[in-house]
């Protein structure tokens, strides 16, 4: 454990990438299974212990620290499993029996928790452990590390200390589960790679890079409209199908109208959306129904029949990746696209139907049309290299994404709260808001990116010199600091008073020139409704 806690500690205070991912790759060569294998899991967020939840956390801390000295601390930490750790008062003795705390031996014990053992199990390893370990622990537990490292920069690390592909490694990892001890045993040469052609494993995606300033030769490069929805992977094999996000997250529970849709054998990449008059219409290809309304069956482990009905989902496919138990991902794009419209055809068109193509003959005419994605609703256009193979991740002229220009609005920043990872010690979330026709100011939305690590520091010391009230770990501040914020789109929201709720948003500049009365108002913003 003292490793693992070690290593954690270090990527907190790393930024560098290569540097993070030189740590893990270090931890991972030089540490036994099954340790190596569960901090793996933990930090792609693999590992689940169920018996420990925020709240028995908070409980434990409370009967042994006073509760107001404990909430005081954590609204100046910042996070709770680091206060947690510091505050938590160490015996005078040591209970025995010693425990086994290597890694290992601590997941297995938590893994088989029940609910009514989980407080004494804990409390009896906080007492043993030192403030790192205790850090470590509370931070696997509830699944929430926020060490600066997602889930393809571990797996990247574990490629790059072994000498494998990292796409050869997402592709088998789904089929596997932890500690993988056949994937170390394929790292390490003592055992063959892993197959995944006959489980439903999520394969990585390909992805674009934005066109910027760059114009291209249409004679090379197909349109088609980029839709504003989730992307996903649709798999079926070994006669099971599962939906993946574009993080590699099954979701297939949440919507088992696709799922039950989908049983052809095959590979497919497409947008996720809802049924609905929103974004598009019959010229680009149908219509869907905003984001807003695909958010209401996001992060759903189940769904109602009444969700079912009020909000069908549907695929918009985008390319094919296994026709079958044919790899088609070394075809060019063009030939890739004929085997999509061919697999299509076979599928429920109330559930699936392919992206239509724009007809652009020359990039100027495609300027024009990609002019008016922000009538129809459509995130932008999407351009890809004809003879383009499908690879994983980025590469340098392949596909571009060509999103329409953002959305802005000037709005008066009323709330602060600290962030996570290494902006802990910064307040550096914002929440922002609009002004009503009768003077009063609404929430329109939150937003933790767009400064620069200068204008986070001048903005933390804005915030503690003009708090005007605090709730826990939230400030209240003087309403006379305007944000320009940029946002995809906007849309009708019924849990937000001010009715509406921004679709990405992010600072794009700190007003310090302009008075907060001269914001924008709520109605210049429902006026933007898509």
């Amino acid at each position: 454990m003292r490793a693992f806690a070690t290593l954690l500690e270090r990527l907190v205070y790393t930024r560098s990438r290569n540097a993070k991912l030189k740590l893990i790759g270090d931890y991972l060569r030089a540490t036994p299974d099954p340790d190596r294998g569960w901090a793996l899991a933990a930090l792609t967020g693999d590992l689940d212990l169920p018996a420990i939840k925020p709240a028995l956390i908070r409980a434990l801390v409370e009967e042994r620290v006073d509760p107001t000295l404990f909430w005081l601390s954590r609204d100046y930490v910042g996070d709770t499993a680091e206060t947690v750790s510091l505050i938590w008062p160490r015996p005078e003795r040591v209970p025995e029996p010693p425990f086994d705390l290597s890694l290992g031996a601590v997941v297995d014990r938590f893994r088989a928790l029940s609910r009514s053992e989980a407080a004494g199990v804990l409390a009896a390893y906080l007492d043993r452990m030192e403030p790192e370990e205790r850090f470590a622990l509370l931070k696997m537990a509830t699944g929430a590390l926020r060490v600066g490292v997602t889930a393809r920069l571990a797996k990247t690390a574990l490629a790059d200390a072994f000498g494998l592909d990292v796409a050869a490694v997402e592709e088998v990892w789904h089929g596997i589960g932890p500690p993988y001890p056949t994937l170390f045993a394929w790292a390490e040469g003592k055992g063959a790679q892993p197959v995944a052609s006959a489980l439903p494993v999520f394969r990585p995606f390909m992805l674009a890079h934005g066109l910027e300033d760059l114009r291209v030769d249409m004679a090379d490069y197909a349109a088609e409209w980029k839709w504003d929805g989730i992307r996903v992977q649709l798999v079926h094999a070994g006669g099971e199908t599962r939906l993946y996000s574009r993080a590699g997250d099954d979701i297939t529970r949440g919507f088992p109208d696709l799922a039950e849709a989908f049983r052809t054998p095959g590979v497919l990449d497409g947008e996720l959306m809802v049924k609905g008059e929103a974004q598009g219409a019959d010229e680009h290809g149908g219509a869907a129904a905003s984001f807003n309304a695909l958010q209401q069956r996001l992060n759903r482990k189940a769904v109602t029949a009444k969700m079912l009905a009020d909000y069908p989902a549907f695929v918009r496919l985008y390319d094919i990746l296994f026709d079958g138990a044919e790899d088609v991902r070394d075809l060019g794009w063009t030939e890739r696209r004929g085997r999509l419209e061919q697999f299509a055809g076979v599928l429920d068109p109330n559930r699936f139907d392919v992206s239509a193509l724009i007809e652009a003959p020359d990039f100027t005419t495609l300027e024009g049309i990609r002019a008016g994605a922000r009538d129809a609703a459509i995130e932008g256009v999407m351009l890809k290299r004809r003879d383009s193979p499908y690879v994983a991740g980025r590469r340098v002229g392949l596909w571009y994404k060509w999103k329409r220009d953002p959305l802005t609005a000037d709005c008066v920043v009323m709330y602060a709260q600290r962030g996570n990872g290494r902006r802990s010690s910064f307040y550096s979330d914002f929440t922002f808001g609009c002004w009503t026709e009768e003077g009063d100011l609404l929430p329109v939305g939150k937003a933790y990116s767009g400064v620069t690590d200068e204008e986070l520091k001048w903005l933390d010391r804005w915030v503690r010199n003009h708090t005007v009230q605090r709730f826990g770990p939230v400030r209240e501040v003087e309403k006379s600091l305007v944000f320009e914020v940029a946002f995809d789109s906007i849309h009708s929201s019924g849990r937000h008073k001010s009715g509406v709720a921004m679709r990405f948003p992010r600072i794009a500049r700190i007003r310090t020139d302009k008075p907060a009365a001269e914001a924008d108002r709520v109605e210049t913003l429902r006026r933007l409704i898509s």
